[in-house]
């Protein structure tokens, strides 16, 4: 057992508790947030290190055994999203040094980032079906405080359909884990693949899956779950809505990854034509929506929806190829929407404004912002070499090689629509002649402008040097994929079940 687990969730715990103690102190606060989010990033770069040798890590609460006790468990694919959670929360909280007003700030900002994170890490790292639902609620808790922080009208709205709408889906988390425990008498995770593999009942299983299908494409914002994220995502500060088009959906997603592939992987037979269907009426539909759009966060928030159509895409191929596909094109994506989501919102602050209609010029005024624009939208678009082409292009290798022609066409056609949707924001934004004097605006601090440079920059490496990426995520996938691995890992060589009945005798 490896108990330094514990510490991307031990961290953020600490330096939350230490933030709200020295909340009025913004110096001290803000330095605490950042110190606690760069251990998590140290870690999870170490992690992602080790992980692809040794196999699964895994920890164990209290020294219980499992499946007795709460798991931890790191393979690559939860190495992979703890790194990333940890490096979008660090550029969240520079950005925010040079955004968030000072009242934002006094009631509790960086404490409810730090509690965000340490929901992510806990749902990334657990191996127990009913904490990944506690890591939820975490998350959510921490999602609605930041998101009504402010107390405006839109906000206040916003919040409340943010709140109602993914209740409905922890709900049916809530009852697919009664479900599950009643089916499989075990909530930790390598116990239910053990016993899925050998339990009688496959009615009963696709009816689980598809409870659990409901409650995390929710969370995930696949259609037709989707229409809580529009209504909500434009309301806070930019700097929340960017952490939030990072982590959100994609811990969704994750989830969706982690049950089919290790729990409900014999269904996937079942579900996966539905899945990709699903997958495709999501990049189409939110690729449409953003079409319709004239706010530039609007805009984002769609592009949100059209690019979790990819990351399901990969779980409905419905193999270790499709996953690690997916994966490589979520960490993408990751990347790429937070950096446009701050570019954006940089170019909202100049102009007071997120009205398309309202702005303009802003090429001549700040070139460099509309340059590191331009990069993004081309990564976004899947246009050669950034990360984004490198993405969609394993995606559409799969999806040929497994024959599954008409998602590889409609993924393809997609990434045409999203081109052009987002050169709307560029012309309009950028190259349009505006209707005012550019020069009396304010000009882009360093501070609005370093961390999505930064995170595009990062998408052109990944983009130029994909062989490491693609390598790490095709061993995450087919560990994702393994079940054997995983309850070898957690419950020894015997497996949960020999456990299980030592115990009892």
């Amino acid at each position: 057992m490896v108990f330094h687990l514990f510490i991307p969730i031990i961290t953020p715990m600490i330096g939350g508790a230490l933030a709200v103690l020295f909340n009025r102190q913004r110096v001290v606060a803000r330095a605490i947030a950042l110190i606690s989010v760069l251990i998590n990033l140290g870690y999870g770069l170490w992690l992602m290190s080790v992980v692809p040798a040794t196999g699964p890590l895994v920890a164990q609460g209290s020294g219980w055994l499992a499946p007795f006790g709460i798991s931890l468990v790191a393979d690559g694919m939860s190495a992979l999203m703890v790194m990333l959670a940890a490096l979008l929360m660090l550029t969240t909280i520079i950005y925010s040094f040079y955004s968030i007003d000072e009242q934002r700030e006094h009631h509790f900002y960086y404490p409810l980032l730090l509690l965000l994170l340490l929901g992510v890490s806990g749902a990334f790292l657990t191996g127990d079906l009913f904490n990944l639902y506690v890591w939820f609620e975490v998350l959510l808790v921490a999602s609605f405080g930041l998101i009504t922080l402010g107390g405006s009208r839109d906000q206040l709205e916003g919040g409340l359909k943010y709140v109602v709408l993914n209740l409905l889906g922890s709900t049916a988390f809530l009852a697919g884990c009664g479900l599950v425990y009643g089916f499989a008498g075990t909530l930790n995770m390598a116990h239910i693949a053990e016993r899925m593999a050998t339990l009688a009942n496959p009615g009963l299983q696709t009816v689980l899956a598809g409870i659990l299908l409901f409650a995390f494409g929710s969370k995930a914002a696949i259609v037709p779950l989707f229409f809580w994220l529009p209504s909500s995502y434009h309301t806070p500060p930019v700097a929340v809505t960017a952490i939030f088009s990072g982590l959100m959906t994609k811990v969704g997603v994750y989830a969706l990854y982690r049950t089919f592939g290790l729990l409900f992987q014999n269904e996937l037979a079942t579900y996966g034509p539905w899945i990709i269907l699903l997958a495709g009426l999501t990049m189409v539909i939110g690729v449409l929506g953003a079409v319709a759009q004239m706010n530039v966060r609007r805009i984002l928030s769609f592009h949100i929806i059209s690019q979790i159509g990819y990351s399901v895409m990969g779980l409905g191929l419905a193999s270790a190829a499709g996953l690690a596909a997916g994966l490589v094109f979520t960490a993408h994506v990751m990347i790429v929407k937070m950096a446009l989501f701050f570019i954006g919102g940089a170019a909202e602050q100049i102009y007071g404004t997120g009205d398309l209609k309202k702005m303009g010029g802003l090429a001549r005024r700040e070139p460099l912002l509309a340059l590191f624009w331009f990069l993004g939208i081309l990564s976004l678009a899947g246009i050669p070499p950034l990360s984004g082409f490198i993405g969609k292009l394993i995606l559409l290798q799969v999806g040929v090689s497994q024959q599954a022609y008409l998602i590889t066409a409609v993924a393809a056609g997609t990434s045409i629509l999203t081109f052009f949707s987002m050169l709307k924001i560029w012309n309009e934004v950028f190259w349009k002649k505006s209707y005012d004097d550019v020069n009396r605006l304010p000009r882009v601090p360093l501070g609005l402008l370093a961390p999505g440079a930064a995170l595009v920059v990062l998408s052109v490496a990944l983009g130029l040097l994909a062989g490491p990426l693609v390598d790490y995520n095709a061993i995450a996938g087919q560990q994702a994929f393994d079940r054997n691995v995983y309850i070898t890992a957690v419950c020894g060589a015997d497996g949960c079940e020999a456990v299980y009945r030592a115990a009892l005798k």
